[in-house]
């Protein structure tokens, strides 16, 4: 019979041709069963043993038989209880009730051990009582009907026969453990996971699957599940309550290795064992599960691999991890392969110790032992990197002292002396100001309604601040400000404050972020979900991969279908964490301004483009798949010259004959700006300015192609032709976007008259100047004479202009290029060209700082830049032949 499942890896189907054998030769259920299981081990052992099966056909194996078996059972024994008492149907729904029957742990994540217990709990949808069908049958609940099938299963598997067991079956991770019923109603498994769950469960609930039942149900019952175990933010909390739960198995292990000294080298249980690789696996899923679909896989070792994907660990880390994992759960193997029970330690007799480290490949039991330590080592190593605490010892007793110190200070609105006193040792400036914030802060009735571990945590965290700060910045009181903020807006996010705990670098990179830019410390206070992107190093220095990001953005649009809210909170929420890692790269000075904006401008398009196909699906009455629509930018935009909170300056366009098109695409258009600038729990997306269709406000939201090639040909202003300058196709159906850039270039070629463009261009300018008055001593960057403004509107003139004699004018390359072709086709003096190119470079980093510090209007002393001034009214001048 062995030989029969050369195959069985391949193909779990054979486990039902070996049951039935035994059955067809008048074997009862339970023992046939058995005996199926004991050729199924037999087999493994022999391949596993003899190198023929790896441990992914071991894992898979095991698991397979122990749903069938589990399956096979639940069918047989609920035919047998439903002869006798009739049907379970629901109260409410009327309709039959299924028993589910939920897989835990190894059996969940589909990992099971060849010796293993299988961990369950029993489920059904609703109370009510069974229909009964004829006399002889007694009606019951439907809680004692699946009560009884619950018991029956459990002997069925697990009561010991000459043929030995099945599985033996562990039901402690029901709803209130030994003492909670057998079986469940879906009611009571959401009271008690809402009321009593606690943070064990959901590590325990992350494996949970069901075996049996009917895919509604299963689908009811996951939506129970699910906002227990993955909280729809980044919960970091989970570190420290797994760390807990670790401590105390680490304890029991000890006190049974110090009770039991044979018993020693727990390869699950002990130090660097395989329960630290599953926490370590685990421990990313919650925290980041209720965010990431993708990491929410029952098994340990795909999950790793998803790590790897999202750069949560290296592959280098999860490659040494699986390595490991591998050694470890094939000695797990070995070790129970003795005398088929669930061990996990080394036995302590020296023959079979010799055994295993043969079963292993080993000549000798220290050969085995010193792979065993280098493979824990590993394991630990990487354990302890995320769980154990970053602060150092010196460190913690610093802050311990520094605590003391200030915590006693807050306390008492009277005693400001101890605080002050700190303050000033660290060199702060304005002391009195900045103890006033700390006190009024600290006695703010936002933080004291908090609950008394939060509100140590967060004070911990402000004492642990105040030296960075004073280190990070010279304006110490301002960015304590701005650090404080953020503080108390997240103060009731205890998960935020789990995160700072437990990585004190983030908490550094924070308050440098926050001193470098005011504008940063009130976008990551609206946004603190964003304090994620601050952990790694690597994360933060890659270069954005844009055809990955906007393959990324797609998929998890498609995973939220049907549900418009989450759609958007999606689109923001990835939004905003490539803005926030811009940012960062940003303000270690990695980024020019330059290549910032194309950054910003190729993230913006991404998101436009996503946003019209999601739009476009939630239409029932879409007449093809693929609408034939493009969005087209203008402005800041169009040029590839955004910044971070630039507004969209957008028109839209169509070329679709059929007769609900237009409507149609008005309400596309309609629905899109919607999605971009609706408040949702995540903020906006863009804000969308439109002005720029034809015939601005009064014209319609929407142009059919055609029309707008007639109108920017006939009808269109001067000033509009400006604005094509600086327009491209951004989003949508590439053959619209096509014929738009023929169309552009066919009319920003057009031959015109010299003079009247001149005038033109000369009276747009005065019309901006003079709706932008600036009465203050300081020079405004971009509307002043001599500034951004006046460049662009040189370029603009210059492309009208000339670009019919000179076709490389229309290129969409920006204004400093734009320049620099003028100079080289002798439009204007190279030299000149190449100063006024370099001004504007000047403008625009200037222009970035002042705004990363919070002001909307960019002003600096005007003799900070008199030379970019004067060389570009040179040019203006040397151009239209006036000043301006």
């Amino acid at each position: 019979m062995v030989a029969d499942l050369a195959e069985l890896s391949i193909s779990p189907d054979r486990f039902g041709q070996l049951l039935q054998k035994e059955t067809a030769a008048g074997m009862p259920l339970h023992r046939a069963m058995r005996r199926v299981r004991n050729l199924v081990l037999a087999t493994l052992i022999e391949r596993d043993l003899n190198g023929k099966a790896d441990l992914a056909e071991v894992l898979s194996t095991i698991s397979n038989f122990a749903d069938f078996a589990v399956q096979t059972h639940v069918q047989a024994l609920s035919m047998e209880l439903e002869a006798a008492h009739g049907t379970p149907i629901g109260a409410e729904s009327g309709e039959p009730q299924e028993l589910i029957v939920i897989g835990m742990g190894k059996m969940g994540g589909h990992e099971l051990n060849v010796s293993s217990d299988i961990d369950l709990i029993f489920a059904y949808p609703e109370n009510g009582e069974t229909r009964i069908s004829s006399p002889e049958q007694r009606t019951l609940s439907n809680h004692e009907f699946f009560v009884r099938l619950g018991k029956k299963l459990i002997a069925a598997l697990s009561e010991i026969t000459e043929d030995g067991f099945t599985f033996r079956v562990d039901m402690a991770l029901r709803p209130n453990g030994a003492s909670g019923p057998l079986a469940a109603s879906f009611n009571m498994v959401e009271e008690y996971l809402i009321v009593q769950g606690r943070e064990w469960e959901r590590y325990a609930w992350v494996k949970a699957r069901a075996i049996t039942g009917r895919p509604s149900d299963i689908a009811a019952l996951e939506q129970i599940v699910r906002p227990f175990v993955y909280r729809r933010y980044l919960d970091f909390g989970a570190i420290e309550a797994l760390r807990n739960m670790h401590a105390q198995i680490r304890a029991e292990v000890m006190r049974q290795e110090a009770r039991h000294p044979g018993r020693t080298n727990n390869v699950k249980l002990g130090r660097g064992g395989i329960r630290e690789v599953e926490f370590l696996a685990q421990v990313f899923q919650l925290i980041r599960g209720g965010r990431d679909a993708s990491l929410r896989d029952r098994s340990t070792r795909k999950t790793l691999v998803t790590l790897v994907e999202k750069n949560l660990l290296t592959k280098d880390e999860v490659d040494q991890l699986q390595v490991a994992y591998t050694f470890l759960r094939n000695l797990e193997h070995r070790l129970q392969y003795l005398d088929d029970a669930q061990t996990h330690t080394l036995p302590a007799n020296p023959d079979d110790r010799l055994t295993i480290a043969k079963m292993m490949g080993f000549t000798d039991v220290e050969s085995l032992l010193e792979e065993l330590d280098a493979h824990r080592a590993i394991v630990a190593a990487q354990f302890d990197a995320i769980f154990a605490d970053k602060r150092t010892g010196q460190t913690a007793k610093t802050e311990a002292e520094n605590s003391a110190t200030v915590h006693a200070a807050l306390s008492d609105a009277d005693n400001r002396e101890a605080i002050e006193a700190r303050l000033a040792a660290l060199g702060f400036d304005d002391v009195p100001a900045a103890a006033q914030r700390l006190l009024l802060t600290s006695q703010s009735p936002r933080l004291q309604s908090l609950p008394e571990a939060s509100r140590s945590k967060l004070m911990a965290l402000i004492n642990a601040a105040l030296p960075i700060v004073a280190e990070t910045s010279e304006a110490r009181s301002t960015t304590l400000g701005r650090l404080l903020d953020f503080l108390e807006a997240i103060a009731r996010r205890a998960a935020y404050l789990a995160l700072l705990t437990e990585y004190p670098h983030t908490l550094g990179r924070v308050i440098r972020m926050m001193s470098s830019s005011d504008w940063a410390a009130k976008y990551l206070t609206r946004h603190p979900i964003l304090l994620d992107e601050l952990l790694e190093d690597r994360t933060l220095k890659a270069a954005p991969d844009w055809p990955a990001f906007a393959l990324d953005v797609q998929r998890q649009l498609d995973a939220a279908q049907g549900d418009t809210e989450h759609q958007m909170n999606v689109l923001r929420d990835l939004h905003h964490a490539q803005l926030f890692r811009l940012l960062a790269q940003d303000l270690e000075g990695a980024l020019t301004v330059e290549r910032l904006a194309d950054h910003l401008s190729a993230l913006a398009d991404i998101l436009v483009d996503a946003t019209i196909k999601a739009v476009w699906q939630t239409f029932q009455n879409r007449h093809r798949e693929v609408p034939k629509f493009a969005v087209i930018a203008y402005g800041k935009l169009g040029g590839k010259e955004l910044g971070y909170a630039s507004d969209l300056d957008v028109i839209f366009l169509y070329d679709d004959e059929d007769q609900e098109a237009p409507a149609l695409y008005a309400k596309l258009a309609q629905r899109f700006i919607t999605w971009m600038t609706s408040h949702t729990p995540a903020g906006i997306l863009f804000d969308i300015d439109i002005a720029l269709r034809p015939d601005g406000a009064s014209g319609l939201l929407v142009s059919r192609l055609v029309a707008f090639e007639k109108y920017q040909s006939e009808s269109a202003w001067v000033w509009e032709h400006q604005a094509l300058t600086r327009a491209r196709f951004c989003a949508g159906d590439a053959a619209i976007g096509a014929r738009f850039e023929a169309i552009r270039e066919s009319v920003l070629r057009q031959p015109r008259d010299e003079e009247k463009l001149r005038q033109e261009v000369l009276a747009m300018r005065k019309k901006m100047h003079d709706a932008h008055p600036n009465r203050s001593a300081q020079f405004d960057l971009k509307h002043d004479a001599g500034g951004m403004i006046d460049i662009e509107f040189l370029v603009q003139y210059l492309v009208l202009r000339s670009a019919a004699q000179y076709p490389g004018l229309t290129a969409d390359i920006g204004n400093i290029a734009l320049l620099k072709l003028c100079g080289e086709l002798g439009l204007i003096d190279a030299t000149l060209a190449g100063q006024v190119a370099d001004a504007y470079r000047t403008f625009r980093k200037l222009q970035h700082q002042i705004r990363l510090q919070g002001n909307d209007r960019a002003r600096v002393d005007a003799d900070r830049v008199a030379q970019q001034t004067a060389q570009v009214r040179q040019l203006w001048s040397a151009t239209f032949g006036a000043s301006i």
